[in-house]
């Protein structure tokens, strides 16, 4: 979710409704404790999204604390830590999901953290690193008694990254052997699969892109959960939720040229700034344009367009009843 969870789209979402939880997109420990302008724009969050988790990554114990302290001090209601990055440059690091291969020294990581906050420290972790390294119920297990709070299972191997499907019957497994809260996560793209993975055992699930292609199937699920039918969603209704998204954008703050370290996203201009809006509903509609008609069509024309003022009015001409 790196690059797509922003503040302006998780406040959107939790509009919605059916939201009970919302977590940054993952950010660097040595980024944190360095003061990198770039990390600390990803963990930026307003107070409509509480309650928040912001979501770090790292592997030296020391370090990871002193970035927990630093996420406390912001406010944050919960800290969670990335176990589950099946990325390369992350996991090289000894973090993300390489974690998992030294369940010892990631017990030692969270121990470490939880002396140093009084806010939950979370755990988000994989099956495992690879079908042979399947140890998340052993890992699980450990980070409960190095004081973790609720563990978050996503039932794939890094070596599946998003291929395959998850394994649910795993993470019930988990759920079962714990006495903390243990989440579910992966293929959940539909309301209804929220409902039936809630009754696998999991204390909840956290959804992540199909919520990018569906920002109201929280609220779906908790129609359901009521007892009633799935709310329907409207053309107008998802053209009018880009339009608000790039509404929020536009105003999110453009920093001073001599304020960036240099390696910070263009924004450090007007044009840079439009530029950024533009690559961010770009990304964005890879995930929301599937499954609708012309939604190939439409991803070719966002490829293509080169202002705000272009992109208002195609979204107003491929979603019905939009004015931009």
């Amino acid at each position: 979710m790196a690059g797509m969870t922003d503040s302006a789209f998780r406040r959107l979402v939790k509009r919605l409704g059916g939201c009970g939880l919302v977590v940054t997109e993952m950010v660097s420990s040595e980024g944190l404790i360095r003061g990198i302008d770039r990390t600390l724009e990803f963990a930026e969050y307003t107070s409509e999204e509480r309650p928040i988790s912001i979501q770090i990554f790292g592997g030296d114990p020391e370090k990871m604390a002193e970035a927990a302290q630093i996420v406390e001090q912001m406010g944050a209601d919960i800290v969670d830590v990335n176990m589950g990055c099946p990325v390369p440059k992350i996991a090289k690091h000894n973090a993300g999901c390489s974690l998992m291969r030294e369940p010892t020294h990631a017990a030692e990581v969270i121990a470490a953290m939880t002396r140093a906050v009084k806010i939950p420290v979370t755990v988000k972790m994989r099956a495992g690193w690879n079908d042979a390294e399947r140890n998340c119920e052993t890992l699980a297990e450990m980070v409960q008694d190095a004081g973790a709070r609720a563990v978050t299972v996503h039932g794939r191997t890094a070596a599946q990254s998003y291929s395959g499907s998850a394994d649910w019957d795993l993470v019930a497994r988990v759920a079962r052997r714990l006495t903390i809260p243990v989440f579910g996560s992966g293929d959940i793209v539909s309301p209804e699969q929220i409902v039936e993975k809630l009754e696998s055992g999991v204390a909840g699930v956290l959804v992540g892109r199909g919520v990018l292609r569906n920002p109201w199937i929280l609220a779906q699920g908790a129609d359901l959960l009521s007892g009633r039918d799935a709310r329907q969603v409207t053309g107008a209704e998802r053209g009018q939720f880009l339009l608000d998204y790039i509404a929020l954008l536009e105003h999110e703050r453009v920093r001073d040229p001599e304020e960036s370290s240099g390696r910070s996203p263009k924004k450090d201009t007007v044009a840079g700034h439009e530029r950024w809006v533009i690559n961010k509903i770009r990304a964005l509609g890879g995930y929301y344009t599937k499954g609708i008609e012309g939604g190939a069509e439409l991803r070719n024309a966002l490829n293509r367009v080169e202002s705000i003022g272009a992109l208002r009015q195609l979204i107003a001409a491929n979603f019905s009843d939009v004015r931009p």
